[in-house]
C-alpha cells in the first residue's frame, strides 16, 4: 500500500468508493485482494487507488477510473466477479459502494 495519494489526471474521471468492514479471520484475503489489486492495474480506464483499513477491520477503498465504461468493464470481469462473490459469502460483514464523477481535485505535496 501507498503512503502517497494515487497520481490521476486532471477531472473530470470517476471514482469508485467500495467501504466494507471484514469478518474475523484470514479466509483467504489477503492473497484475493493483492490479486484483485494487481489484476484492475491492467484493465483499461484504471487510473489509480487509494486504500486503507483499520485495526478493527473497516476499510475504504478508492478506485479511480477515465470513464464510467471502465468501470462496467471492472464490475464484469469474471475474476472480480469471482472475487466480489467470495467476499459476501466469506469476507465482509457489510459493504457499500459508491460511484461518483470527480469535477474538481487537487493536491498538495511537502
Amino acid at each position: 500500500m501507498s503512503t502517497r495519494p494515487a497520481e490521476t489526471p486532471e477531472p473530470p474521471y470517476y471514482m469508485v468508493v467500495f467501504a466494507s468492514q471484514r469478518t474475523e479471520g484470514d479466509n483467504g484475503y489477503p492473497e484475493a485482494a493483492a490479486r484483485m489489486a494487481e489484476l484492475v492495474t491492467q484493465q483499461p480506464g484504471f487510473l489509480g487507488a487509494d486504500s486503507t483499513r483499520d485495526a478493527n477491520g473497516f476499510g475504504i477503498t478508492v478506485a479511480y477510473f477515465s470513464d464510467e465504461e471502465s468501470i462496467k468493464q471492472w464490475r464484469v470481469h469474471p475474476d472480480h466477479t469471482e472475487t466480489r462473490n467470495e467476499g459476501r459469502a466469506s469476507w465482509y460483514q457489510h459493504l457499500a459502494v459508491h460511484v461518483g464523477k470527480v469535477e474538481r481535485a487537487y493536491r498538495w505535496d511537502r
